[in-house]
C-alpha cells in the first residue's frame, strides 16, 4: 500500500501565495485519490516496487491495467515533487546545482527565466520540470496530464503543476500570475540534494 506523503508544511504555509484552501483541496482531495486509485489499481498485483521503479517496470503489469497504473503513479509522483518544490521560505539551488545551472544557463535568473517562459507555454493540464540525464546534464520540459519524466529515463528535480485545480480557486484563468508568484515560494533544497547524489555516483 502507498501513502499519502507529509505535507512539509502547514496548509497556510504557501500563503498568500498559494492561499490554504487551495493547498488543503489540492492535498486531501486531489492527491489523495491518485494514491487511493494507485493502490486499489494494484490491489491484486504481485509485483512490489517502490513509487518511482513502477513507470520503469510498466510492462511487467497486464495490458489492461497499465494505463491506469501508470497514470495514477505519476499523478503521486509528480505531487509529491510538487510539494517538495516549495517551502514557507524559498531557496535557490546550492552546489553542484547552482554550478550546473550557471554552466548550461548562463544564471539562475536566465534559468528561472527560461523556466517560466516554458510553463507559461504548457497547452491543457500538466507539468513543466526540471530533470537531469544519468550524466547530469539538465533539462526544462512540459509533460502533460500525469506523465512522469521517469518514464524517459530522466530524474525529476523541481515542478510546477499546471493544472486548473492547482491554482483555480485562488487565480481563475489568471493562470501566468499563478506561476509568477510560484516563485516566491520555490524551494531548491529537494533539487540540490538529488542533484548531488546523481552526480556523485557517477564519480
Amino acid at each position: 500500500m502507498y501513502k499519502l506523503m507529509k505535507l512539509p508544511y502547514p496548509f497556510d504555509g504557501l500563503s498568500p501565495d498559494i492561499n490554504q484552501q487551495t493547498v488543503t483541496i489540492h492535498y486531501t482531495k486531489h492527491h489523495k485519490k491518485y494514491v487511493d486509485n494507485l493502490n486499489e489499481a494494484l490491489k491484486y498485483s504481485n509485483l512490489h516496487y517502490s513509487l518511482k521503479n513502477i513507470p520503469k517496470h510498466i510492462d511487467e503489469y497486464p495490458l489492461p491495467d497499465r494505463g491506469t497504473i501508470l497514470y495514477n503513479a505519476g499523478g503521486v509522483l509528480n505531487h509529491d515533487l510538487y510539494w517538495y518544490s516549495m517551502n514557507v521560505n524559498p531557496s535557490y539551488p546550492k552546489g553542484k546545482l547552482l554550478d550546473k545551472i550557471k554552466s548550461q544557463y548562463g544564471s539562475f535568473e536566465q534559468f528561472k527565466n527560461i523556466f517560466v517562459d516554458r510553463a507559461k507555454h504548457l497547452v491543457g493540464s500538466g507539468y513543466t520540470f526540471l530533470v537531469t540525464n544519468e550524466n547530469g546534464e539538465l533539462t526544462i520540459m512540459n509533460l502533460v496530464n500525469q506523465e512522469t519524466p521517469i518514464s524517459y529515463n530522466l530524474i525529476p528535480l523541481f515542478t510546477i503543476d499546471l493544472w486548473e485545480h492547482a491554482y483555480y480557486l485562488q487565480y481563475q484563468n489568471n493562470r501566468d500570475e499563478y506561476i509568477n508568484n510560484f516563485w516566491n515560494k520555490a524551494n531548491f533544497d529537494y533539487a540540490s540534494k538529488e542533484y548531488e547524489n546523481i552526480v556523485n555516483k557517477k564519480q
